[in-house]
C-alpha cells in the first residue's frame, strides 16, 4: 500500500479511518515518548523518524543523502507496521521487547528483522511502543548504526 504524500497529515487524511486512528495514536505514541534530537520526517512514503544531518551528517550509507533512519510507521496492505531500525541492530533491545511483548498483548508477535506487524489494530500494544521509543537516544542510535557499518 504505497500512500503519496508530503506530510505526516496528508498520509493519515488518505487512509481509511481505522487505520488513520491507529496511525494517529501510533504518531502520538513516538512523539511523546522518543527522546529529543529525532525529527519527524516522510520517507520511503511512510513517516519517519530519523536522526538528523545536523547531528550525523554522514547520512544513511546506503543513501548519503538522506537522514540516519531510525523508526517508521506505515499502514500496508494487511497491516500497520512499525520499523525500528534499533531492534534490528541491538539484540539487548529485541530480547526485551520479545520478553515484554506477551505483558500487552495475548496474540502471537508477528515480526521481520525491523519490522513489527499489527493485523489487528486492536492488539497494537501503545504503551509498550513508548517504552520501547523512549530506550534509545540519536547519539546511542549513531553509536550502534557506526559499530554494525565497521563489522
Amino acid at each position: 500500500m504505497k500512500i503519496e504524500a508530503k506530510t505526516p497529515e496528508e498520509y493519515i487524511s488518505k487512509l481509511p479511518a481505522e487505520r488513520a486512528a491507529a496511525i494517529s495514536k501510533l504518531r502520538d505514541v513516538i512523539q511523546t515518548n522518543l527522546p529529543k534530537g529525532f525529527e519527524e520526517v516522510m520517507i520511503y512514503n511512510m513517516i519517519g523518524y530519523v536522526v538528523p544531518k545536523s547531528i550525523y551528517p554522514a547520512g544513511y550509507h546506503v543513501t548519503p543523502e538522506l537522514p540516519l533512519p531510525f523508526i517508521n510507521i506505515a499502514s500496508q496492505k494487511n497491516f500497520v507496521a512499525l520499523y525500528h531500525m534499533g531492534i534490528y541492530a541491538f539484540p539487548e533491545l529485541l530480547e526485551w521487547f520479545v520478553a515484554e511483548y506477551p505483558s500487552y498483548v495475548n496474540t502471537k508477535l508477528d515480526m521481520g528483522k525491523s519490522c513489527i506487524r499489527f493485523k489487528k489494530i486492536e492488539t497494537i500494544p501503545y504503551g509498550l511502543i513508548g517504552e520501547l521509543v523512549a530506550r534509545m537516544t540519536p547519539e546511542k542510535w549513531v553509536e550502534i548504526y557506526q559499530t554494525q557499518l565497521n563489522k
